[in-house]
């Protein structure tokens, strides 16, 4: 199975394409978006040489069961999956702020603690904690949503004193935020996990607040595996994650952080393959269900075409 890494098709009523990191969206008669999740992989804001087989169907078919699983909370953007890397939906009008929940200490929250900050994004941190550290309850730590580059850390504040987004707004994508991730939070813990830290994003359509892109994927949540979590906490060992974390490890150990004049280490078959293998097992761990690959086929972007021009067509 060769890697998806760009597309670039014609549906029917296409409008245009946006290329983000990892997602190919097109926009449909202003009405709809197929989202393909190609196989490229993205690290400290860079995205890598290479693109991992599988990756774009594991982290489509995790977001729709986790947006299908959700939707009693808030109604999402999802229509449909008619090919295992794509999902048709509503097109919203996205807001340009990132909700990051966070139940736990870790990766970049952990970096800035341990450099001696002691307030994210306005909220403010207990001292004497250690990382992977739970919070006493979970908080939210927003990011603007940048169209290229870097995210930034923005505090609520900032965000409705700017008009980034209304109070009323605000105030609501914050419930939604937290409801989302205590949902999550159950649903890891069914499955023997923890849920760390995840990010949802969020649109509007017709005046109506919706969950849009994906949801409680590896690509955008960390996952601690819970068996074990205390023993290593209390001997100030590193916690076993289910997360894109291993991949940013692996590129840190070989001197990248997506600094200016760093080199992507070589991209080797072997470390390819085992980062296919690794997404895979987070698929089988989180949603509890053995993968399926997708039927091997010489020519993948000509089976995705078919199968979403197929559907585009059944909705007009």
């Amino acid at each position: 199975m060769k890697a998806v890494v760009r597309t670039n098709f014609s549906f029917p009523k296409q409008k245009s394409l946006y290329v983000g990191k990892v997602r190919d969206v097109y926009n449909i008669d202003d009405k709809y978006m197929a989202m393909v999740v190609s196989d490229r992989i993205s690290a400290f804001d860079v995205v890598l040489p290479k693109g991992i087989p599988y990756k774009g169907q594991v982290l489509n078919q995790i977001a729709a069961q986790f947006l299908d699983a959700t939707a009693d909370i808030v109604p999402n953007w999802k229509l449909a999956t008619p090919d295992p890397m794509v999902t048709v939906g509503l097109k919203c009008e996205g807001f340009k702020v990132e909700m990051i929940v966070r139940g736990y200490l870790a990766g970049s929250a952990w970096r800035e603690y341990k450099a001696g900050a002691r307030t994210l994004c306005g909220v403010p941190l207990p001292n004497g904690m250690i990382e992977n550290q739970k919070f006493p309850t979970p908080i939210v730590t927003p990011t603007t949503k940048a169209d290229e580059g870097h995210d930034e850390n923005i505090s609520r504040e900032e965000i409705i004193r700017t008009g980034l987004v209304s109070q009323e707004d605000y105030d609501q994508l914050e419930k939604y935020a937290l409801a989302l991730f205590q949902r999550g939070t159950e649903m890891a813990a069914a499955k023997g996990l923890i849920l760390v830290d995840t990010k949802y994003e969020f649109g509007k359509r017709d005046g109506k607040i919706y969950l849009i892109d994906e949801i409680h994927t590896p690509d955008s949540s960390r996952y601690f595996y819970a068996e074990g979590y205390e023993e290593r906490q209390a001997k100030g060992e590193r916690q076993r994650q289910l997360s894109k974390e291993f991949v940013r490890e692996w590129l840190m150990e070989n001197g990248f952080q997506g600094k200016e004049g760093q080199q992507v280490p070589e991209m080797t078959d072997e470390i390819v393959n085992s980062i296919t293998d690794r997404y895979i097992e987070l698929y089988e761990h989180i949603t509890g269900t053995k993968f399926q690959k997708a039927e091997a086929c010489t020519d993948v972007e000509a089976r995705i075409e078919k199968n979403v021009t197929a559907y585009l067509e059944s909705l007009s």
